[in-house]
Formats: structure tokens, sequence, C-alpha cells
């Protein structure tokens, strides 16, 4: 009884809803609460503190004081810069990198390869810009089977077929249920369509494997470099071409 009569008379009381901001007020934007007040205080204090810890730092300083930094840092239109210091390495490490950069590339490019192989075959360039186009010729004994002679009839497909030179089932395969409705124009659409798109696949692959191997000429390029010590510039380097130099002959031993 005691449960029941206080779960009732909690039901009864009256709400206490949270102030809002004035009408007159609006203006100012939101009313801030007690726990916007905290955030608010705390981020003040925190910064206050960051204040006097750094100024305590600036004034125990010793400026005679010696640190390794000094060494690497200008002072330029008032503002300290820091030169960062080369990365010693010796000839042998170097060349270490380089090979490994250069394996790292050679590999990728021969997968890119692969990958463009796959898709010639697959496509087999069916319709590709450029291409010299395809010659089917038919031989008869008299000009009378020439007269008589149906294009459609003779490869055994519907006339609609007969201008293209893939994809073009025979009657008896258009008549399975399977493939039922492969001469409809959205389905044509549709194969031409993702025809285009494995095309420009295999044109962004082409310049991708390009790329990299124009990039594997300047590792190796680069690489040689650090063995040979008489050198003269031919060509310079292009972004489509890695320099090429003329190295002293010197006979092994």
């Amino acid at each position: 009884m005691a449960a029941a009569f206080k779960k009732a008379a909690k039901a009864g009381q009256r709400q206490h809803r949270e102030r809002s901001q004035l009408a007159s007020r609006k203006h100012l934007g939101i009313l801030e609460k007690k726990k916007d007040y905290k955030l608010r205080a705390d981020d003040y204090h925190k910064k206050q503190n960051a204040l006097q810890a750094l100024r305590k730092k600036a004034q125990e300083k010793n400026p005679d004081e010696f640190y390794f930094r000094m060494t690497r840092v200008q002072l330029q239109d008032g503002v300290h810069v820091i030169k960062q210091q080369e990365e010693e390495r010796t000839p042998e490490q170097q060349k270490l990198m380089k090979t490994q950069d250069l394996k790292y590339i050679e590999m990728k490019r021969v997968a890119e390869a692969k990958k463009i192989e796959r898709l010639k075959s697959e496509l087999h360039l069916l319709e590709a810009e450029g291409k010299q186009p395809n010659k089917h010729t038919f031989f008869f004994d008299s000009k009378k089977e020439v007269q008589r002679f149906d294009l459609a009839t003779h490869l055994n497909t519907v006339p609609e077929l007969t201008g293209r030179v893939y994809n073009r089932p025979t009657i008896e395969t258009l008549q399975k249920k399977s493939i039922q409705g492969t001469t409809h124009p959205g389905y044509l659409k549709k194969l031409a369509k993702q025809r285009k798109e494995r095309y420009n696949l295999l044109n962004q692959r082409i310049e991708r494997e390009r790329k990299m191997f124009v990039v594997a000429q300047k590792l190796q390029t680069r690489k040689d470099l650090l063995d040979k010590t008489q050198k003269m510039k031919q060509k310079k380097e292009t972004v489509n071409r890695a320099a090429v130099y003329k190295f002293q002959f010197r006979r092994k031993r």
C-alpha cells in the first residue's frame, strides 16, 4: 500500500522545468545553465594555469644555458625556424633502399600488366577505336546463289543481330528460356554500357602501368648514379621519361 501510494503521489506532482531564455533576451542566445558555466569555468582555469606555468618557466630560465636545439634553430623575422637535418646514410644503405623501392615498383607494375592482359583477353578489343574492321567473306559457285544469299539464314540467327560482331546467338539459343530477351533494346543498351566501363578500366590500367614503368626507370637511373662517378647528362628528366646519362667506360677486372 505504501509503495502504491508513493507512486500515485509522485505522478500527481508538478513538473519542474528548466528556465528558458526570456523572449526579450532571445537575441543574446541560449540561456546559460550551471553545466554550461562549469564547462566554461574549467576551460578558463585550465588556460590560466597553463599561462602561469609558462610565465614561471620563462622567469626561471637561464639565458646562458646551452641546449642542443640551439644549433638547429634560426631566428627569421622574429620567428624561430628549425632547420631539418639531412639523414646520414652510407652509400651502401642508399643503394639498398633504392633497390627495395625499385623491386616494389616493378612488382606492382608486373601485377598491373597481368590485369591488363586478363582484361584484353576478356574484351578481345571489340569495336575498339582505331581497330581495323573485321571482314567475313563468303564464296559462291554462281551468281544465282549470290542473289539468293540471305545473311541471317546463313548465320542461323535473327536479322536484328547480323550487324553485330560479338554476342550473336543462333535461333536455337535464343529460343531457350535462360537467355530470352537478349534482343531487347534495353538489354543491348546495358551490354554496351558494361562494355564501355570495361574499356575505360582497361585504359586506366594501361596508363597506370605506363606511369609505373617511368617511375621504375627513374629509380634505376638514380641507383646507377650511386655507383658511377664520371658521368655526363645527355637528356633531362621529364614527366614521361627518365634522365639519360653517359658514363665513362671502365674495364672490369
